[in-house]
């Protein structure tokens, strides 16, 4: 019974540790994207999309497609002016362990196996606003892919600062019915280069 009590306090006490590690991360990046629209401009473009591709009619699909350029734009202003004031942010509160386990403060205890949010949301930045503004003539249906791949691995990174790698996966197979590996594979080679440079695998 002592053992069981004994493990059970242990049990309590690591909980207690890893919800007040998350809630301080949480909070952290909840105090600079709370300035933004960026999650419900993101939910109008993605719903935007869907709507545009179930269109039939060439004339209203076009009409649809012509209207999310706006937001596009909004988004990518909103973003980068979001990453801009994260950057300034202290890196000793901007690490994020690569570790397959989430382990509290584990970008204190392990450094060397950790990366630099602020430098990975650069990456996004530069990717979302490449997409957005892209002028390779490729169709409305393609920019909207990339796009929506380089939101979603955006959200993906902003999940795992603020709970783990495999939480955030989680999410966005729950979310967005895709795979980590599908949206990384999706997102503009650029993108993936720099990504995984600071990431990893």
């Amino acid at each position: 019974m002592d053992i069981f009590f004994l493990a059970l306090m242990v049990a309590a006490g690591a909980y207690a540790l890893k919800s007040g590690y998350e809630r301080k991360r949480i909070a952290l990046l909840g105090s600079h994207l709370g300035q933004y629209q960026i999650e419900k401009l993101m939910e109008s473009l993605t719903e935007g999309y869907m709507r545009a591709l179930r269109e039939d009619d060439p004339e209203r699909r076009a009409s649809i497609w012509n209207l999310l350029t706006s937001t596009e734009t909004k988004l990518c202003e909103q973003f980068n002016n979001f990453v801009a004031g994260f950057s300034r942010v202290d890196g000793a509160a901007t690490r994020v362990s690569r570790l397959p386990l989430p382990l509290p403060y584990a970008d204190k205890l392990f450094p060397a196996a950790t990366f630099d949010l602020r430098q990975v949301l650069l990456v996004h930045a530069e990717g979302i606003t490449r997409a957005a503004k892209s002028t390779s003539g490729s169709s409305p249906k393609n920019k909207a892919f990339t796009l929506s791949a380089e939101m979603f691995l955006m959200q993906h990174s902003c999940h795992w600062f603020c709970k783990s790698k495999a939480v955030a996966s989680a999410r966005l197979l729950v979310r967005h019915k895709t795979s980590y590996e599908q949206v990384l594979a999706s997102v503009a080679p650029e993108t993936r280069r720099a990504y995984l440079a600071l990431v990893g695998s």
